[in-house]
């Protein structure tokens, strides 16, 4: 067994694909309209799915907006320099939401930056 994907329902698709694809680096592998089902799902990630955990995009052509919730945590990518990410990050017109630093409690550094739909994605120094 291994992870697949993880899913995330947004609101406006063109502009999430941008965000992972532009801001975050990742790579748009495969898009498909339902038309009976009134719905899109993109895949992205930063390698192929055959040997990669990727991200599945959903968007319900009826639904503008979505409650995040309380239950959601974060989806976390490993980055080689979370300071210089930040960096790029917001040069790329995304949104930090924590400073890059040592984590509360700890040593590993981390950042959080925030997707056009209000997810988190948490992003981790490797070393």
């Amino acid at each position: 067994m291994r992870l697949l994907h993880t899913m995330l329902r947004v609101g406006d698709l063109e502009k999430s694909i941008a965000f992972y694809r532009d801001v975050l680096g990742m790579q748009l592998l495969r898009r498909n309209d339902y038309p009976e089902g009134k719905f899109t799902l993109a895949f992205l990630g930063y390698g192929g799915e055959e040997e990669n955990t990727v991200l599945e995009l959903t968007h319900n052509w009826d639904t503008e907006h979505y409650e995040l919730g309380n239950g959601y945590g974060h989806i976390a990518i490993g980055v080689d320099d979370v300071y210089a990410a930040c960096e790029r990050i917001r040069a790329s017109g995304g949104k930090v939401v924590r400073e890059p630093g040592p984590m509360k409690h700890g040593s590993t550094v981390l950042a959080f930056v925030e997707d056009p739909d209000g997810y988190k994605v948490e992003l981790l120094s490797e070393d």
